[in-house]
């Protein structure tokens, strides 16, 4: 990892952790709110640290623009928790078949980059 990536990572790690303070729930009840900051440092441990030993500098620029965009869409909806995708059922494919890989293929595509960390981790 260069210097100027370690630097851009730990800046990310202190920016998260400054957010979790400060963060006020958008019900506005204590409980909530305490419990959001709890799950805000707690994922930014867990990905942080799956993440330490990575070592390809795509893979690693991947994973900064995924914490990015999750500190701004959480910022932006007031909520720290991944926002649902709604992608349709499989229900059109059959069973089997090129039809079936393909949709599976289009649905792993359309992943926005914020959701996937965190299907590994949950």
């Amino acid at each position: 990892m260069t210097p100027v990536t370690r630097q851009e990572v730990l800046g990310l790690y202190r920016k998260i952790f400054r957010i979790a303070k400060k963060w006020q729930s958008a019900s506005g009840q204590i409980e909530e709110t305490i419990k959001e900051k709890e799950y805000i440092k707690n994922e930014a441990k867990t990905l942080f640290r799956k993440n330490k030993n990575v070592t390809d500098p795509k893979l690693i620029k991947q994973c900064i623009e995924e914490c990015e965009a999750r500190v701004e869409i959480g910022l932006h909806y007031n909520i720290p928790y991944p926002r649902p995708i709604h992608l349709p059922p499989m229900g059109l494919a059959h069973k089997q078949g090129r039809t079936l890989r393909h949709q599976e293929k289009l649905r792993k595509i359309s992943k926005p980059i914020y959701l996937k960390s965190h299907d590994e981790v949950s």
